[in-house]
């Protein structure tokens, strides 16, 4: 009875052992399995973290950039809170037109210092002067000057039929100096201390016998300003009647009534190439296109 427990007690432990040897046989080959699989996918890991580390500096880079305009933009918005909120007042009051820039009005108009003068041609129309002076900014020039006593320019307007298209008195002359025909508005030289506006209803009546009923300057300017001193001064005549020319011997003037829209498109052709007209027409129907948009 006492060899058989012996023999029981020696064989149970031998049979564990075996057991465990197994497991641990049977485990080592599948865990050299997975990780030897494993290796290639660590790689590519590893090399896609590398490939990512420049775009993810860039991306920060980027960001810091971004701060900084970020902020100013913020800033900007916090400005502009109050002006909206003076825009939405029902009471607010109307923006006033901007003044011209400070460049374009000085404080004080500068003037040259004449030293000499003198008139070397005299004309019927006009005459010529050759003047030593000291310029603004301190210059010494000498300048061959023509000086003439002015000139009223006349833009009479029918309005009658249509204001938004009016009718527009032309003339057609031959100028010398041109060498051809041009068509331009009634226009002629002042007299010594004439009123403007008494020249150009003198002018309107001699050159086409018309008279008008109202009057109102448009614009004033200097034709060619580097040697010419003519200044022409355009009016505006309005509410016309016909009447008896009154034309000078050496005057050969054709008149007619043609459409501002016309005219326009006749400027655009290039079939005018007197400046007065070009300058008046021009300036005339811009304001009377800002009526109509009103």
């Amino acid at each position: 009875m006492p060899k058989k427990k012996k023999a029981v007690k020696a064989a149970a432990p031998r049979k564990a052992k075996a057991a465990k040897s197994k497991v641990k046989k049977s485990a080592k080959p599948k865990a050299k399995k997975t990780a030897k699989a494993l290796k290639p996918k660590v790689k590519k890991a590893l090399k896609v973290a590398k490939a990512l580390k420049p775009k993810a500096l860039k991306a920060l880079k980027a960001a810091k950039a971004l701060k900084p305009k970020m902020k100013k933009a913020l800033k900007a918005a916090k400005a502009l809170k109050p002006r909206t909120k003076k825009a939405l007042k029902p009471n607010a009051k109307k923006a006033k037109a901007k003044k011209a820039p400070k460049a374009l009005m000085p404080a004080a108009e500068e003037t040259a210092e004449l030293l000499s003068s003198e008139t070397v041609f005299e004309g019927p129309l006009f005459h010529v002067v050759r003047d030593r002076l000291i310029e603004p900014g301190g210059k010494l020039a000498t300048r061959d000057i023509v000086r003439h006593n002015g000139s009223a320019v006349i833009l009479a307007i029918d309005n009658t039929k249509s204001k938004r298209d009016p009718w527009v008195v032309v003339e057609r002359q031959y100028r010398h100096a041109a060498g051809r025909f041009l068509w331009e508005l009634p226009a002629g030289k002042l007299e010594p201390g004439e009123d403007p506006l008494l020249g150009a209803q003198r002018e309107l009546a001699e050159e086409t016998g018309y008279r008008a009923k109202k009057w109102k300057p448009l614009v004033e300017y200097y034709a060619s300003p580097g040697f010419v001193g003519e200044s022409m001064k355009v009016f505006v005549a309005e509410g016309l009647t016909s009447g008896d020319t009154n034309l000078d011997e050496d005057e050969q003037i054709a008149f007619r009534l043609v459409k501002l829209s016309e005219i326009v498109k006749m400027i655009e052709k290039g079939a005018i190439l007197d400046g007065k007209t070009l300058s008046a027409v021009l300036l005339y129907a811009r304001k009377l296109a800002g009526k109509r948009g009103k």
